[in-house]
């Protein structure tokens, strides 16, 4: 052997010896790498046929909570998930349902000869195919008691409070009525429990053109906007989770059953209710008589004048449920961390929708799964997260969060240990424009997420570029309502939260016009949208698990709250009443606030300098006193809409379950005062100010990590 065949040799073997030793010492790549990756694997057109591929599929069949189409959903998302190489398992409850079983809606009049049945039925348009129709369930609202009403017919507009109050300034009986409102101010369940609270025996709710319609574009499909025959299906459930068990899950039959028990006072509507459509709508208010309506009350129905009656028209309305204990099913896949696997950033959608559900919720899913795709290609690169990731789809949340709501409470103590944050996508697209709401500390960071993210529809500049332009004020919303599954996460638990999607209030809402020839012609016909719903969603997971200290802001918490105190101070408010105790603790969490960022950028330089001999702050406990910081804003008494409700700052109001109110427990505690006759409303009034600044106090001291 040559000198150089002998050293050739060597050098062979030592590669060998050292090779596998050597790997040890080199660094991984910056996970901001992979981050750039994640953005870039979204290239067209891979990425929008694959959205469009997953949405076709996923709304084949209208699949409704409990159906066997929805479980042949879920099976497929589990598939996709699976083969994505991600762990993945699911999670079944038992669950109290209801379906229709009998319905019928009569008008009566001196007008009409004969009483007229309305059809109480979505007609399939001509050039609409509709898959699978015999499949989809009658119009009806879920959890709506059994029963009839036979009353005058009194238009309610949008069913309000201050609705109700104006008919009863007019001197307009609702007594023995039934009321005809239309949706789109606040949650139907609302509007049911308003009438009631009114006198009214019976309720319908229906659509107006001048919400969901057009006078001059036509319809769907050839437009966007909802024919005339379109219901909007939904829940009259004023609660989350299942009504038979109340704060704690409801686990399978078959593993030993659990606790059951009626719903919470209040949840459940006490009288009949139907969803119509607009045509039915119109044949009702033509026999209406009684008082001219307030302009602001007209809608757009082909009717001669809106009036507010009661009478002389008569509704016979019928409606009888199948209540039913079901079994639904979440499905989970997760992607453990490699230095902290017991800190978990968690992606929520639900499945179950009321027909084909495209935009509602199945937009949502399909995102999911395009980011479970994308995710998969940074694993094979050699990307492990710092944090574990779950991602979640939920059953039942037409319901009333059901899904999401059960495995909340089954998993309460470790969500508040571990939980770093929530991120929902309900509706990922329903049109173009991106919308966001966040508990305040993710502020910063869904802000820098979105100005890495290509506008789907202007390729010259950012989504946050087209955010900032859209003139949204405030920029981004709060999640007090109780519209989609961050409810139990926000609102129950206290887990920071975020809650996006692109385009607004979309005409289809809730009808078997909701499926993927309405996406494909009008909500986003390039797939784009979901492109970019992903982008960003994924990358905010992403940031949220990978970056060494959690980029959470709690200033922009004590700036919101500031702002939320002078606006509530600003109204009708008794003398008696004193904000100084919540300015006081608002300027503790500032403070705190402040400190803890200094100790964020301290930690930041010691990360970054190799050679510093300062010794670092310990980075896991500054993380956990930002994540445990949220949960301070909770109190085990909960609001007065019901203890489940446990958030002092962010909550639904008790007026309306869709609306999203800062300090929920003093805006409902003002109401409640102003509509009394005595000073003793407004002592409760000064206990809520106390009750929320005991709670921003704790925040406070739970950022600082100090004891008093």
């Amino acid at each position: 052997m040559t000198k150089v065949s002998r050293w050739k040799s060597f050098i062979s073997l030592a590669v060998a010896v050292l090779l596998p030793f050597a790997t040890t010492f080199l660094p991984a790549p910056p996970r901001n790498d992979f981050h750039s990756l994640f953005l870039s694997s979204a290239a067209p057109p891979a990425s929008n046929t694959t959205v469009s591929d997953h949405l076709r599929r996923l709304t084949a069949r209208p699949h409704v909570s409990g159906s066997p189409a929805d479980a042949l959903v879920a099976r497929y998302v589990s598939d996709v998930l699976s083969s994505a190489a991600l762990p993945t398992h699911s999670v079944r409850y038992d669950v109290l349902l209801t379906f229709p079983s009998f319905r019928s809606l009569t008008l009566s009049s001196p007008e009409l000869r004969l009483p007229v049945a309305l059809p109480l039925t979505q007609l399939h348009v001509p050039g609409h195919p509709s898959p699978f129709s015999d499949e989809v369930v009658p119009t009806f609202h879920a959890y709506a008691p059994s029963g009839s009403a036979v009353g005058p017919a009194v238009y309610a507009n949008y069913g309000r409070r201050e609705d109700f109050s104006a008919l009863a300034r007019l001197g307009i009986n609702v007594s023995r009525s039934v009321v005809v409102a239309r949706y789109g101010k606040i949650h139907r369940g609302d509007i049911v429990k308003n009438a009631h609270h009114a006198g009214a025996a019976g309720v319908v709710i229906y659509t107006d053109t001048a919400d969901y319609g057009s006078e001059s574009d036509g319809w769907f499909p050839e437009s966007r906007w909802m024919p005339p025959s379109g219901v909007q299906v939904g829940t009259v459930y004023n609660g989350a989770g299942d009504p038979t068990t109340p704060g704690w899950a409801s686990t399978l039959e078959m593993a030993g059953g659990c606790e059951r028990a009626g719903p919470p006072e209040g949840a459940v509507a006490d009288i009949p209710s139907l969803p119509i459509s607009a045509a039915d709508a119109a044949i009702i208010l033509k026999e209406i008589g009684g008082p001219v309506a307030d302009e602001a009350w007209h809608g757009l129905l082909d009717v001669p004048v809106y009036r507010l009656g009661p009478g002389p028209a008569v509704l016979n309305l019928t409606y009888i449920a199948k209540e039913s204990i079901t079994t639904i099913e979440n499905v989970f896949a997760l992607i453990r961390g490699t230095e902290e696997p017991d800190r978990y950033v968690i992606l929520g959608n639900h499945r179950d929708a009321w027909t084909y559900g495209a935009v509602d919720p199945n937009s949502g899913t399909a995102t999911l799964l395009e980011i479970s795709g994308r995710l998969e290609k940074l694993m094979k690169r050699g990307w492990k997260p710092r944090r574990s990731i779950i991602l979640c789809n939920w059953d039942a949340e037409e319901y009333g969060l059901i899904g999401s709501t059960e495995w909340v409470e089954e998993n309460r103590e470790v969500l508040r240990s571990k939980a770093i944050a929530y991120l929902n996508v309900d509706i990922a697209v329903a049109g173009p424009g991106f919308h966001a709401y966040a508990t305040p500390q993710l502020d910063d960071i869904l802000k820098q997420v979105t100005q890495q993210v290509e506008d789907p529809d202007n390729s010259s500049r950012t989504v946050y570029d087209a955010w900032i332009d859209s003139g949204d004020t405030p920029l981004i919303g709060r999640l007090g309502g109780g519209g989609s599954d961050y409810a139990p996460f926000v609102q129950h638990v206290g887990v920071p939260a975020v809650d996006m999607f692109f385009g607004g209030g979309y005409p289809v809402y809730h009808s078997i016009y909701d499926d993927y020839q309405w996406m494909e012609k009008f909500g986003d016909p390039m797939f784009r949208r979901h492109v970019a719903a992903a982008s960003i969603w994924g990358l905010l997971a992403l940031r949220l698990a990978d970056d060494k200290i959690l980029p959470f802001n709690y200033l922009s918490y004590a700036t919101e709250l500031q702002s939320s105190a002078k606006e509530l101070e600003a109204g009708e408010i008794d003398k008696s009443v004193s904000f100084v105790p919540l300015y006081e603790s608002i300027e503790k969490l500032r403070k705190s606030a402040v400190e803890i960022n200094k100790q964020k950028e301290f930690a930041r330089d010691a990360w970054f300098s190799k050679w510093t001999k300062t010794q670092t702050l310990p980075v896991r406990d500054l993380n956990d006193r930002m994540m445990m910081a949220e949960r301070a804003f909770t109190d085990a008494d909960g609001l007065f809409k019901g203890p489940w409700y446990k958030h002092l700052i962010y909550g639904p109001s008790k007026q309306d379950d869709y609306g999203s109110k800062s300090f929920p427990g003093i805006d409902d505690a003002i109401e409640e005062a102003k509509n009394a006759n005595s000073l003793d409303p407004w002592k409760h009034v000064q206990h809520e100010i106390w009750r929320a600044a005991r709670a921003i106090t704790q925040a406070s001291l739970v950022l600082s990590g100090e004891f008093t």
